[in-house]
């Protein structure tokens, strides 16, 4: 009797109790099957068998015996010796990274889309529950991006709904590799400089139809940063010693001209897909860093003489104010120069010439 282990024993223990669960008619020989994981055919062979050979018939009698499909060993070194040297294959798996450099070469060359037909993968969207629909709340870091370009996505719920697509990707995985063959590339640099240069378009060449209207749907991107929106973005907070952390990376900030300190407030770490990473406060940049951690300089751009930081700096002073010239204030001067108040006695003087004048007025008109 072969060697059997411990999970072979397990199984057959539990195959034993639904079958007599199943004998003892508690439960039906379909709900049987079901709970084991067989078909209602299979299920019956297991009844026979155990009828049969009691509880060593629910051990599986190909442990320990090669398989009659199997190919010999040389055949199989020499298959494992052609994948490994000769084939080439992309290793790169589809992830958050490589689709948003897809996305980002396709609208730095043709522009920008309307809308973006994809599967519930979770580098395109958040499914709060198996199966359920996606969450229109909760963006992925491609979503993300796409909603700052203006692009709508659209999830497909089903393998039908993204039919074409799936048999081209057949398609494309079936001719593929035999025209890297042909070529001889071993390298993923190499295929994809193969694709750009060589393989789409003599796709294009053979395959495509003329476009029943000229012109196209893409749209030009003008004024955005497409190397910071095609970027792993994070919010994190700043620690008392201006420093933040993500994961097992911790960055330095720098002081800025327009705060001291940066502690406590929340700012956003942009990984972008070459390995840089550039932290920012709201609309300041406040540092920029290589792949290996090093501290860039913050490039900015020229400005126009004479004007904004690039502005030569000055003391600040008050302008001085200039009033218009006038001609000098015309004045009596009294015999009492300290004082402008006229006293008692040239009140009266005053009083008596204007008497005098009157007089002499009324003489001359009866004259």
């Amino acid at each position: 009797m072969p060697k059997y282990s411990a999970v072979a024993w397990e199984r057959a223990m539990k195959v034993q109790e639904v079958i007599l669960r199943a004998m003892a008619k508690k439960i039906t020989w379909w709900q049987a099957a079901e709970i084991i994981g067989l078909s209602d055919r299979s299920m019956r062979r297991w009844r026979r068998r155990y009828e049969e050979h009691g509880y060593d018939g629910l051990l599986d009698r190909r442990w320990g015996k090669p398989s009659p499909k199997r190919v010999p060993l040389a055949q199989a070194e020499e298959v494992l010796r052609l994948y490994q040297e000769k084939y080439a294959q992309l290793v790169e798996e589809e992830s958050t990274r490589t689709v948003m450099a897809g996305l980002w070469e396709v609208i730095e060359r043709k522009g920008r889309f309307c809308a973006l037909y994809s599967d519930r993968a979770s580098h395109f969207f958040h499914t709060p529950a198996a199966g359920g629909p996606v969450s229109r709340e909760r963006l992925s870091q491609v979503g993300r991006a796409l909603q700052g370009l203006g692009i709508q996505m659209i999830a497909a719920y089903s393998p039908q709904a993204r039919g074409r697509s799936e048999r081209r990707f057949g398609t494309w995985q079936g001719r593929l590799p035999q025209e890297l063959r042909l070529a001889q590339i071993t390298g993923v640099e190499e295929a994809n400089r193969f694709l750009r240069e060589h393989y789409i378009g003599e796709m294009n060449r053979k395959f495509s139809v003329p476009a029943a209207q000229t012109g196209h749907a893409f749209m030009p991107v003008r004024g955005q940063d497409l190397d910071l929106i095609f970027s792993v973005q994070h919010e994190r907070a700043v620690a008392q010693d201006n420093t933040v952390r993500l994961a097992d990376r911790t960055w330095q900030i720098e002081r800025t001209s327009w705060r001291g300190t940066l502690a406590g407030c929340r700012v956003t770490i942009c990984e972008h897909l070459d390995g840089r990473v550039t932290i920012a406060h709201g609309p300041h940049v406040v540092g920029r860093y290589a792949a290996a951690g090093e501290t860039l300089a913050n490039s900015q751009k020229a400005r126009a003489p004479r004007c904004g930081n690039a502005a030569p700096r000055k003391a600040w002073k008050t302008p001085k104010t200039s009033f218009p010239l006038f001609s000098p204030r015309l004045e009596i001067r009294h015999k009492t120069p300290d004082s402008h108040i006229p006293t008692a006695t040239t009140a009266a003087v005053a009083l008596k010439i204007v008497q005098e004048k009157k007089n002499q007025n009324r003489t001359d008109h009866l004259l």
